[in-house]
C-alpha cells in the first residue's frame, strides 16, 4: 500500500493530512500550535485517536521524538545518534527490531524489521509544505505514517535551532 503524506499549507500547529492512492484522507494529523515539543495527534478518517508524536522537551544533548499509542503507552523512541557526522537515526522501545537504512533528509529511507526491509518512503520535492510518500503493508501503514511524522518532527526542530 502506498500512503501520501503532506504537510497543510496552512497550519499554525504543523497539521498534516494521510492520503491513499485514491486521494481520499485515510489519517489526519492535527499539530498542537503551543507546543514546545511540537506535539501532534494523529487520527483515523473516524476520528479515532492512533497515536501521539512529540519531541523530547530538553534537547541540549540530543533530540529524542517519542511515539505514543492512543492508551498513552510508549510504542517507540526515535534517537538521532551521538557523535556522528551523517545523522543517524535509531528506533528503540519498540516491540519489532525496526531500524532506519538510508538518507531520509536527502529524500530515500527504508525501514528494516529484524534487517528486512518492511517499507519505503521518500521525501517529496515541494516549494512550500513538505510531503512524503510511504509505501509497506496495509497492516503497517498507521504505525509508519507515526514513524515518519516523528522524523518529520526532527527536521523541523533542527530547522528551528538554525533560524
Amino acid at each position: 500500500m502506498k500512503v501520501f503524506i503532506k504537510n497543510k499549507l496552512i497550519s499554525i500547529g504543523g497539521s498534516s493530512e494521510v492520503y491513499n492512492e485514491n486521494q481520499e484522507v485515510i489519517y489526519n494529523v492535527k499539530g498542537k500550535v503551543f507546543s514546545p515539543t511540537k506535539k501532534k495527534l494523529m487520527y483515523d478518517s473516524n476520528g479515532n485517536l492512533l497515536y501521539v508524536i512529540r519531541n523530547k522537551y530538553w534537547t541540549f544533548i540530543y533530540d529524542s521524538v517519542f511515539v505514543y499509542d492512543a492508551n498513552g503507552n510508549k510504542v517507540a523512541t526515535i534517537k538521532k545518534g551521538k557523535w556522528s557526522i551523517k545523522p543517524v537515526y535509531k528506533i528503540i522501545d519498540s516491540v519489532d527490531n525496526l531500524e532506519i537504512k538510508g538518507k531520509f533528509f536527502s529524500r530515500h529511507a527504508q525501514i528494516l524489521r529484524n534487517e528486512q526491509v518492511v517499507a519505503n518512503m521518500s521525501k517529496e520535492f515541494t516549494i512550500i509544505n513538505d510531503a512524503f510518500t510511504l509505501e509497506a503493508e496495509e497492516k503497517d501503514i498507521p504505525f509508519f505514517t507515526a514513524l515518519v511524522i516523528a522524523f518529520d518532527n526532527f527536521r523541523d526542530n533542527r530547522n528551528k535551532d538554525r533560524d
